[in-house]
């Protein structure tokens, strides 16, 4: 049998490793990683590879050659452009007129071959995919096989939401020749993505086997560090170490040099000919490879140093990788998750902070403290991006540094020339982190349009009505005064989608910013006027006449000290409404307010509403997105609620029209629309999902728990300002009172919890849940929402930024409410065991 071993890969994410060799010939321990998966192939009995290569491919060939000093035989395709993993094997189709073995280069395995093959030949597969359980599948292929092992669905790189198993594909495959059939050659095919599907879709013999052993993508810094300790440990099988000298201390010659009072605890091996010199100390897992010195009382820790580099005498390298022919001088120190590039000089008593990135062929000045990477920037997160846009606590995690590299990541997935809409809300600390990525878009060709301050749904219909392609409003956190959060518009107005994500995210992590020629920088002009345009089409959208039949009776209105006053404060007069105000006046120290704090002003505004007997009061929240109410009697009313009597209104003038609410929505919604003809779409339980949906034709309503309404009609993101006028104008047409409607709502009985879970075992128990109720009545927009009938269910909702469940339950009565909670809490943390 003949195998092609995909070599082709970048390794972008392993920068600076990558920089001057191809990913597949990073070295794990005493080899590089495409020579262990080569040995692999011959222990196997498969001698015969056709080697893909890309990206200096000639490193690989150089290494290689024919094959003949490993007993194998190589030859080599080398593409011009990148083809895809299908259109590179396609490419030399010609040569494989048998079953044959696809297998990744740069993926540490030690898999039995011989058995996939066997379970490929006795289904008598058109493709067999090699499958592994793996505890975070966010960044995979997730692949949903049946009992006899017949493959049923993709999902490509899902959300926590989407993760309905924790078995993914590892780029493995037994394939036949007429897997050629499906597609052309000569442009870009990927099989996961392309082919695959095709032969799912036409119900060819398409098969999952799930593979036991170990497998590693080697795809990031975190995964070469554990791929080389997992060598180390003994979890995978690649063959001889060398010699060991005992506790886990392995050479590779007897050339090694260690002094009598050195302290070595394993488990660690020692390259050719590497010197560890008097009092220094090397605590495993660490690698040391060829001809490198640690000197006199150095300190390695837990890293893997290349080779031909030196350690200086009391220089301490701690969780780091040291790249080869470098020099770390004397008291120099390089910490947890630090990448030092090859041929780099580090000062004596220079400070490698954790998570930094030297590039190749730098020099670092003594007693200099390194924090951020060289050429390009930080790399300290995996993710950039949460539910609630980018976050971090202001001046810790969110620095002006780090907002202007990200404002540079995302001006390098537009287009140059284009121009983006910035904003801000009032604090100070926003403002400092808003004026640093203005000064970040420009260096890539994107001219900054600043709005100055005004509400996010200002922002967003500012963004969407404007020439920009996009846009940022940067805000103190409603839950968190210490916080700073990002919020990215794409050119609707509307949050960006995850793909978008993953752009800023690749160029913001691979550093790989675009920096325009002097003549091409991006203008930075001021045009907050551009909020005027909101306010004509407000007033263009809402019925005056109707408004002012029920004047006379005034509503109370908490601005919260937001922007939102001067906008209304210009809507109100040109549409005769009677406001009371409260907390009107701008102020730039309360964008945030405790709970104690928030409660205390709701029930302020319950007492002035009730001795007003005003229509209703509301609160909004800082940025004028969500609205908070107490109806006419002076009651708080409930985030469903409201929305249900908002929708029972707008049905009732938009009969067939579509209501979206999130999946952790009640019943309520459902009785509502049978009673009005209407229809009730779930979406995923965030903002974002909610104005996806509120931009599908059909739909008249969109909105949340938490007082956030969208009205398409205006435009498709939430809108507080929007939404007071709204609920006037609803009841004043419907001749009705907000207590009227609400009291026309059934009950409804929900109960929530929180299981704690770790992110290790999300994905096995999301598997196991979909596995036990795939026959069930299961909405899978979001978690796994299972319907029991009569208006009972449950929903089991993965939180996308914390290591926990959500539990969501409804049911007849509070009390059956509440068992059923109980009941599936208590199953979501039984299969974590």
């Amino acid at each position: 049998m003949k195998a092609v071993l995909m070599a082709g890969g970048e390794g972008s994410r392993l920068r600076p490793l990558t920089i001057v060799r191809p990913k597949p010939m990073v070295p794990i321990v005493n080899k590089p990683v495409m020579e262990h998966v080569l040995l692999l192939l011959k222990r196997h009995g498969i001698t015969d590879v056709i080697v893909t290569v890309q990206y200096l491919a000639s490193v690989i060939e150089d290494y290689f050659g024919d094959g003949s000093s490993l007993g194998m035989n190589i030859t080599y395709s080398v593409e011009e452009v990148p083809l895809g993993t299908a259109g590179s094997v396609k490419a030399v189709q010609d040569q494989l007129d048998e079953t044959f073995l696809v297998i990744s280069a740069d993926a540490l395995t030690d898999f039995d071959l011989a058995s996939i093959i066997e379970f490929h030949r006795e289904r008598r597969a058109t493709a067999t995919l090699t499958l592994y359980h793996v505890p975070n599948p966010l960044e995979y292929g997730v692949v949903i096989i049946d009992g006899e092992g017949r493959i049923r669905q993709f999902l490509e790189k899902p959300s926590w939401g989407e993760v309905f198993s924790d078995t993914v594909n590892t780029g493995i495959y037994v394939l036949e020749p007429r897997i050629f059939d499906y597609y052309e050659g000569g442009r870009p095919v990927d099989f996961s993505q392309n082919v695959f599907p095709a032969l799912l879709q036409q119900k060819d013999r398409l098969y999952g086997y799930v593979a036991s052993g170990y497998w590693c993508d080697v795809g990031n810094i975190q995964e070469y560090m554990r791929a080389n300790a997992d060598v180390l440990l003994g979890k995978v099988n690649v063959g001889p170490l060398g010699r060991e000298l005992g506790n886990g201390i392995w050479c590779e010659t007897d050339e090694v040099e260690i002094a009598p009072d050195a302290q070595i605890y394993g488990p660690v091996w020692l390259g050719d000919a590497c010197k560890i010199k008097s009092g220094a100390i090397v605590r495993g897992p660490s690698v040391i490879r060829d001809f490198t010195i640690v000197d006199t009382r150095a300190q390695v820790d837990r890293s893997i140093i290349w080779r031909n580099s030196y350690i200086g005498e009391r220089a301490e390298v701690r969780g780091a990788i040291i790249g080869r022919q470098c020099s770390l001088k004397s008291k120099a120190m390089v910490f947890e998750g630090a990448v030092v590039g090859d041929q780099t000089i580090v000062g004596e008593g220079a400070i490698i902070q954790p998570a930094v990135k030297i590039w190749p062929s730098k020099e670092i000045e003594t007693g200099a403290t390194v924090s951020s990477s060289l050429i390009w920037g930080s790399h300290g997160r995996r993710n950039l991006f949460g539910r609630w846009g980018v976050t971090g606590l202001v001046n810790v995690d969110l620095t002006p540094e780090f907002a202007a590299r990200l404002a540079a990541a995302y001006g390098s997935t537009l287009a140059k020339g284009a121009s983006v809409i910035v904003n801000r809300d009032l604090h100070r600390s926003p403002r400092m982190i808003k004026r640093a990525m203005v000064s970040g878009f420009p260096s890539t060709g994107i001219n900054v349009i600043d709005i100055k301050s005004v509400p996010i749904p200002v922002a967003r219909f500012i963004t969407r009505t404007s020439p920009a392609v996009g846009g940022v409003h940067v805000q103190l956190s409603p839950l968190d005064n210490r916080v700073v959060d990002i919020k990215i518009f794409d050119g609707n107005g509307l949050d960006i989608d995850r793909k978008t994500e993953r752009k800023i995210e690749n160029a913001f992590f691979r550093e790989d910013f675009r920096r325009v020629y002097f003549d091409e920088v991006g203008t930075i002009t001021e045009q907050p006027h551009l909020a005027d345009e909101y306010s004509r089409a407000f007033l263009r959208n809402v019925d005056a006449d109707a408004l002012r039949e029920g004047r006379a009776v005034p509503i109370v209105l908490d601005y919260a000290h937001s922007p939102a006053a001067p906008i209304l404060a210009r809507i109100w007069p040109q549409i005769g409404i009677d406001v009371v105000s409260l907390n009107s006046a701008m102020l730039d120290e309360r964008p945030t307010w405790r709970p104690d704090e928030f409660d205390l002003a709701i029930s302020q505004l319950a007492a002035i509403t009730r001795s007003l007997r005003a229509r209703f009061g509301v609160r909004l929240d800082p940025g004028g997105e969500h609205m908070f109410v107490v109806n006419d009697r002076g009651e708080k009313v409930d985030g469903w609620r409201l929305l249900g009597a908002i929708a029972a209104m707008v049905l009732r003038d938009r009969r067939e029209g579509i209501i979206a609410v999130p999946v952790t929505a009640p019943t309520l919604f459902d009785w509502v629309a049978r009673r009005t003809g209407g229809r009730v779409i779930r979406t995923k339980a965030d903002p974002a999902a909610l104005m996806e949906a509120a931009t599908q034709p059909g739909v008249v309503l969109a909105g949340d728990d938490q007082g956030g309404v969208i009205f398409p009609e205006f435009h498709p993101a939430m809108d507080g300002l929007y939404g007071v006028v709204k609920l006037l104008e609803l009841l004043a047409t419907h001749g009705a009172t907000l207590s009227d409607e609400l009291d026309a709502l059934p009950a409804y009985h929900t109960a929530t919890a929180k299981v704690p879970c770790s992110w290790d075992t999300k994905g096995r128990v999301m598997r196991l849940l979909s596995q036990q109720y795939q026959s069930s009545r299961v909405l899978n927009v979001d978690g796994i929402r299972i319907d029991l009938g009569e208006s009972e269910w449950v929903l089991v909702l993965p939180d996308v930024d914390h290591p926990l469940f959500h539990i969501v339950a409804e049911a007849a009565t509070g009390d059956g409410a509440r068992a059923l909670m109980e009941k599936y809490a208590a199953l979501v943390s039984s299969l974590q065991h």
